[in-house]
């Protein structure tokens, strides 16, 4: 009977939650003692993290769907075991690997690099396909670069050996699968992820949505639910698809019950959850490397995350307040019920942010420390209280729940979101690496600075297109960190400040994630919204419209990166003065006549163009000031003319619209993702 019963425990989801468990407590312990150095955590974690992904693959649905299950079974098999052998193989080798034996590998030494090597890849080519391949082109180019003319030469190179590419991505450790990047996704990224697997845990995110769903008292006001939900889902998340799934599933479905056109809900929740990516103090994982390649602590980036942050939500905030005018009339609608468990678990989400920016803004805490510290506070209080609601006053909203339960969820959900960051922090150590290597990184910094001697405005126009392109294939990470190696030298050379050129290249990676052809958020929020991706994006994109504003806008008011302080402020203001009459200009009716109105609408796109890049202060300081003034008449004015005459009737129930069958896959995806 024992025998059956302990047999009846070994499955997938088990063992998901054992490694999990030992993954988080490893790096919590870690955390806290800070034992070997951040090297040494990589090499023992990155073979358990890439272990977890083939797990977390397996139970999704399979690698291979196309393959019978038993073949599937015998390659999670495989994987594993590379991943153990890797893993026992460091566990002795390391010290001989990293200290005697650089240079001069061993037979094993590139065997176990070459299977960590091929098992990244093999999960890249799962995850991020376009990554995957543009990793296959960059390790042929590194072999035979010599096949191109000599006359070419910013295409040229000696190449080297396949020997040489596979020992640089993975023993040598100061580049590729080990690097730098492997390294902070498993420290300083970890350590803040622990706050939203402890949140998730114990559907603090959820709840939180429920409960700003009460600050809403009109039908007018309910897309405002998007923004505010997001904003606050973004505190943890630094992702735009995984704020979509969380919050999409309620907000998406709620919109299309009070009447908003599926496309235009799927974009307003895809532009909300866009601003998870600069929403501090979590600002996705470019924010981390941004701290890491200035050599600044990460609340300097932090600091200046919480103005664009504000710029953005007031802009997008505005702009959707604009056209649920237009599409929805104000009348009083039923308030839900929010049980009381619920509402006290959003206090302590909001609490323990809070608590965060104290430790590190007020009390000088590291990082490191206050991430954990808090995420140990919000889990000790978070556990109490469902103890207190579920056995003292026997809440029946808790009565399906379990407190191993929601410990068990936070844990995976922990190990999850970090073996992925892991995962694809690893694969662009190895890209990068190549790039050293071949000599491409230093060829395309001195093409544009050649082109900043000529003209600074061309430099950063071609810099955008750059990384506009890479935006259009990689995920913001990649995107941001390609951007940074290639495009921030030249900029500094020629005498932009360093924090301008690198939120110059953050926004690009942050702009990057809402184009074409690669959108998760926005393919997140259409199939949940069924509605068409290549409208919700375009849809998206104009209401995202600060994003590629505020990129240019770094230059002309850099005041916003450079120092935080009184003038920093200031430009926070006329930015998001001039942000707001951009989206006047987009969505606004202030006048009946057709033509009148479309003069009014450029006036605005003038006056807003000159407050945010005219190099004279006093000028922009009056354009702003007569911009915000036109701006409350005209708000004014098209809430008078552009009401709706008659309420559109809802479209379908609150629950959800109907929803393709491989929307659950999608959700499932974003969830784990972090910018």
């Amino acid at each position: 009977m024992w025998v059956n019963r302990i047999r009846s425990h070994f499955n997938i989801s088990n063992l998901i939650f054992v490694v999990s468990f030992v993954f988080s407590v490893w790096l919590v312990y870690y955390f806290y003692t800070g034992l070997g150095g951040a090297l040494l955590l990589a090499a023992r974690l990155i073979p358990v993290a890439l272990a977890l992904q083939v797990l977390f693959h397996y139970k999704q649905g399979y690698l291979y769907k196309r393959l019978p299950p038993a073949v599937n079974r015998a390659f999670v098999a495989f994987y594993l075991a590379i991943a153990a052998y890797a893993f026992v193989y460091l566990l002795f080798e390391y010290d001989r690997i990293a200290i005697y034996s650089q240079g001069t590998y061993t037979t094993q030494d590139f065997i176990v690099g070459l299977l960590m090597f091929l098992l990244v890849m093999e999960l890249t080519r799962l995850d991020h396909s376009i990554l995957f391949w543009t990793n296959v082109v960059m390790i042929v180019y590194t072999l035979y670069g010599y096949v191109f003319p000599r006359s070419l030469d910013f295409f040229w190179h000696p190449g080297t050996t396949f020997y040489r590419v596979i020992t640089s991505s993975t023993v040598e450790f100061s580049t590729g699968i080990y690097g730098l990047y492997g390294q902070l996704a498993l420290t300083l990224i970890a350590a803040f992820l622990l706050l939203a697997g402890v949140a998730n845990g114990f559907n603090a995110q959820d709840a939180m949505i429920k409960v700003v769903r009460l600050l809403t008292g009109s039908r007018r006001l309910i897309p405002q639910t998007s923004v505010l939900g997001s904003s606050a889902i973004g505190l943890i998340s630094g992702s735009g698809s995984a704020s979509a799934a969380v919050v999409g599933t309620i907000t998406i479905p709620l919109m299309i019950r009070y009447g908003l056109p599926r496309v235009v809900a799927a974009a307003v929740e895809t532009s909300a959850s866009m601003g998870s990516l600069i929403d501090p103090p979590m600002m996705g994982a470019a924010a981390f490397i941004m701290a890491e390649m200035l050599g600044v602590p990460y609340w300097d980036v932090v600091l200046r995350g919480f103005g664009f942050s504000f710029i953005y939500y007031i802009s997008i905030g505005m702009a959707i307040y604009l056209f649920s005018v237009r599409l929805l009339p104000r009348e009083p609608i039923d308030k839900p019920k929010v049980p009381l468990y619920q509402k006290v678990t959003t206090s302590i989400f909001f609490g323990s942010v809070a608590y965060l920016v104290v430790l590190m803004g007020f009390l000088g805490k590291g990082e490191l420390l206050a991430a954990v510290n808090t995420a140990s506070w919000m889990f000790g209080v978070l556990v109490a209280v469902f103890l207190y609601f579920k056995y003292v006053r026997k809440d029946p909203f808790l009565a399906g729940e379990t407190l191993f339960a929601c410990i068990r969820r936070g844990f995976e959900t922990h190990a999850e979101m970090t073996s992925y960051l892991t995962e694809l922090l690893a694969t662009l150590g190895i890209m990068i690496g190549l790039f050293t290597i071949t000599g491409f990184i230093l060829r395309m910094g001195a093409m544009m600075l050649e082109v900043g001697t000529w003209n600074i405005v061309a430099m950063i126009l071609l810099a955008w297109v750059f990384g506009w392109l890479l935006g259009t294939g990689l995920p913001p990470t990649a995107t941001y960190i390609i951007g940074a190696v290639i495009i921030v030298p030249p900029m500094t050379k020629l005498g932009i400040n360093p924090w301008v050129a690198h939120f110059f290249v953050f926004f690009l990676s942050v702009w990057g994630e809402l184009s074409p052809p690669t959108s998760l958020a926005a393919a997140v929020c259409s199939r949940i919204a069924n509605a068409s991706f290549m409208q919700t994006m375009w849809e998206a994109l104009k209401i995202c419209l600060p994003i590629t504003i505020i990129t240019f806008a770094l230059f002309t008011r850099s005041d916003l990166v450079v120092k935080p302080g009184w003038r920093q402020i200031g430009d926070i203001l006329l930015v998001t003065t001039g942000t707001c009459g951009f989206a006047f200009a987009m969505f606004g009716h202030c006048f009946r006549n057709l033509w009148g109105n479309i003069l009014a609408r450029i006036l605005f796109a003038v006056v807003s163009s000159v407050t945010l890049f005219h190099p004279n202060d006093k000028l922009v300081w009056a354009t702003a000031a007569m911009t915000l003034i036109a701006l409350i008449w005209a708000i004014r004015r098209h809430n008078l003319i552009a009401s709706p005459k008659v309420a559109p009737a809802p479209e379908t129930k609150e629950g959800a619209p109907p929803l393709p069958e491989d929307l659950a896959g999608v959700v499932a995806e974003a969830r784990r993702d972090i910018g």
